[in-house]
């Protein structure tokens, strides 16, 4: 049973990360795992379970929000459609085998990986440069590898793959809107195939009540609620004022979290004193 501190935390956890998505354009998810594995590790989940989890539920949230973002898209026409079919079918392949290759990583393991791996989101919204266009989409063939790619890249870590799909998009040639808006498309098919199969690689072992595989029920449930209502706040507040620099705010605050992870990860194996 959930106790009244996690729910509240939870709530708040949604809340800030919705307002977040809206007002920045981007996803949930590297706010999401640190603080889920903060919040279940208070709670006596071991790291390698609590990392999985966090993971597994920032994940399945990805399943919500995109339905949302995608209809938006669609409505203004941005979405490439032809290129999101080409992508799905290799993310569905690659997010499944994404989801048994953090089952078989150490807790410590993909802590250290999603810590580093944030640390470079952080730094590229800090002082990356836009891509710039430089060659033409490959065929489908290429399309299909690129999206398994993606596909087990944000199975991993536990986003919506648009980290990797909009700047591979921008640079062959996709325009910016049109490729936040495919790979807004790609989040939802990327997000049920690592759903699946972190409750797949979960599925037979001895987890905390409330899970399902690897996805924690009452974190998804509070998180998706409050998440789903501040969206539209933080988009609307977007328009209203200049973000650059709450991007350098939020930057900060990402190099915190991937500091807490890479100490989380290197702690548990004990090379951080």
């Amino acid at each position: 049973m959930i106790d009244l501190p996690l729910l509240f935390w939870l709530l708040l956890l949604g809340t800030f990360t919705g307002f977040a998505a809206g007002l920045l354009g981007i996803g949930g998810g590297m706010l999401m795992v640190p603080f889920l594995t903060m919040l279940l590790s208070s709670r006596g989940f071991a790291l390698d379970i609590a990392v999985k989890v966090a993971i597994a539920t920032s994940l399945t949230t990805i399943l919500f929000t995109s339905l949302a973002s995608v209809r938006a898209h669609h409505r203004r026409g941005a979405v490439r459609w032809p290129i999101v079919r080409m992508l799905a079918p290799g993310m569905v392949i690659g997010s499944l085998a994404g989801a048994q290759v953090a089952h078989l990583l150490g807790g410590s393991v993909l802590a250290i990986t999603f810590g580093l791996f944030v640390g470079l989101m952080a730094t590229q919204m800090l002082f990356g440069k836009v891509v710039k266009a430089g060659r033409s989409l490959p065929g489908p063939t290429g399309l299909l590898a690129a999206g398994g790619v993606i596909g087990v890249a944000s199975a991993i870590v536990g986003a919506g793959g648009g980290f990797i799909t909009v700047p591979f998009l921008t640079r062959s040639n996709v325009r910016i809107h049109e490729a936040v808006a495919s790979s807004a498309a790609c989040g939802f098919p990327i997000a049920l195939a690592g759903t699946l199969g972190y409750v797949i690689a979960g599925w037979n072992l001895h987890l905390p009540a409330g899970t399902i595989g690897y996805v924690y029920l009452p974190a998804l449930a509070c998180i998706v609620a409050t998440s789903m209502l501040t969206a539209p706040w933080g988009a609307r507040v977007a328009h209203a004022m200049s973000v650059d620099g709450l991007k350098r705010v939020y930057a900060l605050l990402l190099y915190a979290l991937a500091v807490y992870m890479l100490f989380k990860g290197l702690a548990s194996q004990g090379l951080a004193s």
